[in-house]
C-alpha cells in the first residue's frame, strides 16, 4: 500500500491538461453526470404520477401514498451514498465504484419500465443500490482534481454542477415527448417509454466514463495490489443482497423509515467526528462545523424537493396551465428549475467573485440559501390565497416563479455544499463525507414525501389543502434560514479558514 494512503495524507495531483482554465477531466466527469443525471430526472417527474395512474386507478386518494414512495426513495438514493462513498474510499476505488454503480442503475430502470408493483419497487431499489455507488464518488472525484487552497475549485464545482443541471433541463422535456407525443397522448402518457428512455441514459454515462478515465491517471484508482476483480465481485454481490433491504425499506411507512435514517445520520456523525478528533483539534473543529450545516441542509431539502410531488400534483389540479390553445405539459416544469440554474449559476458565481472580501461565508451562503427557499413558498401562499379564479385554478407565472426562486436559493446552497464537505471532512474519510452529505438530503428527501402527503390530504390535494402546508413551509424556513444566518459567525470560526 502506499505512503499517501497509509498515512492519510492526499495523493499527488498529476499535472493535467487544461481546458477553459480547468484540468481536462473535469469535462468527462461533467458529460458523465449529465447522462446520469439524465436518467435520474427522466423518471423523476414521472414517478408520483405513474404511481396514482398505474396503481390506483388515478384517484386522488393515491397522491399521499405515492408522495411517500417518492420521498422515501429518494431518502434511500441518498442515503446509500454513505455505503458508496466507504466502499470507494476503503475498498475499490472511486473509479471502478462509478463503473459498478452505472451497471447496476440501468438495470434497475429497465426493470421500473414493467407494469407490476413488486417489480417495479424492486427496481427502484435496484436503481438505490447503484446510485450508493455512482453519486457520492463522482462528486468526490471533482475535488480530487484540484489542490486544496486552489482557488477554482468552487468554479469547478459550480461547472460541474452545470452538468447535472443541463441533464436534468434535456430529460423532462425529452420524456415528456416521448409520453405524450410519440407513445402516448396527454390524456394517457406512456410512462413505460419514460423509463426506457432514462435506461439508455444511463448506458450512455456507463460508456462515456469508461473511454474518459483513462484521462484521470492515478486518480480515483486503489493503490497498487488492492481493490482486485475479487473485491469488485464481493460488492457486486452486496449490492445485490442490498436490493431486498431497499424493497423493504420502500415498503414501510416513511415514518417507520425516518427512524432508520436518523439512526444511519446519528452512525455517521459519530464516525466522521471519531476521525476529527484522531486528526487533532483542527479537523475535529472542522467536522462539527459541516455536520452543523448538514443539519440545516436537510431543513432546505424537505422543502425544496415539493418539485416532484406535491408541485407535480398542484401543477395537475391547480395550475392554468393553458396557452394559445396549447396545454403546458406537467413534467416541463420539472425542467424550469434547471433551466434556471444554467442561467444564473454565472451571475451568482460572478457575484460572489465581485463581492471579494465580503463574499459571504459559507454558512451564510446557507442561509441565504434557506430563505430564499422560504420566500417560494410566500408567493404559493399569495397565490393560494388571493389568486385562484373561478375555475379554481392559479396562474401559470406563479409556479414557473416558484421554481426560479428556489433555484436561487439552490444555487447559494448546493454547489457549495459540495465543495465544503471536501473542504471540511476529515482526510481519510472525504467519500464517507460526501455520503454524509447525501444522507442529510435524502433525510431531507424523505421529510418532502411525508409533507407531500399532508398537501395532498386524504383525497387528494386542494387550494385548501395546499395553502395551508405551504404556509406552514414558509414559516419553518424562514425561522430557519434567519437563524442559520445569524449564527453563522460561530459556524465559520470552527471551519478555521475554510472558505
Amino acid at each position: 500500500m502506499s505512503t499517501a494512503a497509509t498515512t492519510g495524507a492526499p495523493a499527488p495531483i498529476p499535472e493535467f491538461r487544461q481546458v477553459l482554465g480547468h484540468p481536462r477531466p473535469l469535462w468527462m466527469l461533467f458529460m458523465t453526470e449529465f447522462w446520469e443525471r439524465f436518467a435520474f430526472y427522466g423518471i423523476r417527474w414521472a414517478l408520483t404520477l405513474y404511481i396514482v395512474q398505474q396503481f390506483y386507478g388515478g384517484a386522488g386518494e393515491g397522491e399521499a401514498p405515492a408522495s411517500k414512495i417518492y420521498g422515501a426513495y429518494l431518502a434511500l438514493v441518498y442515503a446509500a451514498a454513505i455505503f458508496g462513498g466507504y466502499i470507494a474510499d476503503r475498498i475499490i476505488g472511486y473509479q471502478r465504484s462509478i463503473l459498478l454503480g452505472a451497471v447496476v442503475m440501468s438495470a434497475g430502470l429497465f426493470m421500473i419500465a414493467w407494469p407490476d408493483q413488486t417489480i417495479f419497487k424492486i427496481g427502484l431499489a435496484t436503481v438505490i443500490a447503484g446510485n450508493g455507488l455512482f453519486k457520492p464518488n463522482i462528486s468526490t472525484m471533482v475535488g480530487k482534481l484540484y489542490a486544496q487552497g486552489d482557488e477554482r475549485r468552487d468554479s469547478g464545482f459550480t461547472l460541474f454542477y452545470m452538468g447535472i443541471n443541463a441533464g436534468a433541463f434535456i430529460a423532462p422535456i425529452l420524456t415528456g415527448i416521448l409520453s405524450d407525443m410519440v407513445f402516448g397522448t396527454a390524456a394517457m402518457p406512456q410512462y413505460k417509454s419514460v423509463f426506457i428512455a432514462s435506461g439508455i441514459g444511463m448506458l450512455i454515462s456507463l460508456v462515456w466514463f469508461w473511454f474518459g478515465r483513462r484521462q484521470l491517471g492515478g486518480i480515483g484508482r486503489p493503490p497498487e495490489g488492492d481493490g482486485g476483480k475479487g473485491k469488485v465481485l464481493w460488492v457486486l454481490l452486496f449490492c445485490i443482497l442490498s436490493v431486498p433491504v431497499y424493497y423493504f425499506l420502500l415498503a414501510i411507512d416513511a415514518s417507520n423509515l425516518q427512524y432508520v435514517l436518523t439512526v444511519m445520520f446519528l452512525a455517521l456523525c459519530g464516525m466522521l467526528l471519531v476521525e476529527g478528533f484522531r486528526e487533532g483539534p483542527v479537523a475535529r473543529d472542522r467536522a462539527i462545523a459541516m455536520l452543523i450545516i448538514f443539519t440545516f441542509n436537510i431543513l432546505f431539502w424537505c422543502f425544496f424537493e415539493q418539485a416532484g410531488s406535491s408541485f407535480n400534483f398542484l401543477a395537475d389540479k391547480i395550475v392554468d396551465r393553458e396557452m394559445f390553445n396549447w396545454i403546458f405539459p406537467v413534467g416541463w416544469f420539472q425542467s424550469v428549475n434547471s433551466l434556471a440554474i444554467i442561467t444564473l449559476a454565472p451571475i451568482v458565481a460572478w457575484t460572489w467573485i465581485k463581492m471579494g472580501r465580503n463574499n459571504p461565508s459559507i454558512p451564510r451562503k446557507f442561509g441565504i440559501g434557506i430563505i430564499f427557499n422560504g420566500l417560494a413558498f410566500l408567493l404559493l401562499m399569495a397565490a393560494l390565497s388571493g389568486m385562484v379564479d373561478a375555475a379554481g385554478k392559479i396562474p401559470f407565472w406563479t409556479l414557473f416563479m416558484v421554481y426560479v426562486i428556489q433555484s436561487v436559493g439552490e444555487l447559494c446552497l448546493s454547489p457549495i455544499g459540495l465543495s465544503m464537505t471536501t473542504k471540511l471532512a476529515p482526510v481519510r474519510l472525504v467519500g464517507f463525507g460526501m455520503g454524509g452529505w447525501f444522507l442529510s438530503t435524502g433525510i431531507g428527501n424523505n421529510l418532502s414525501g411525508i409533507f407531500a402527503s399532508h398537501a395532498s390530504g386524504e383525497t387528494g390535494m386542494t387550494v385548501a389543502s395546499a395553502n395551508a402546508s405551504y404556509t406552514q413551509g414558509f414559516i419553518i424556513l424562514m425561522i430557519g434560514g434567519v437563524s442559520l444566518f445569524l449564527v453563522a459567525p460561530l459556524i465559520q470560526k470552527l471551519m478555521h479558514g475554510v472558505k
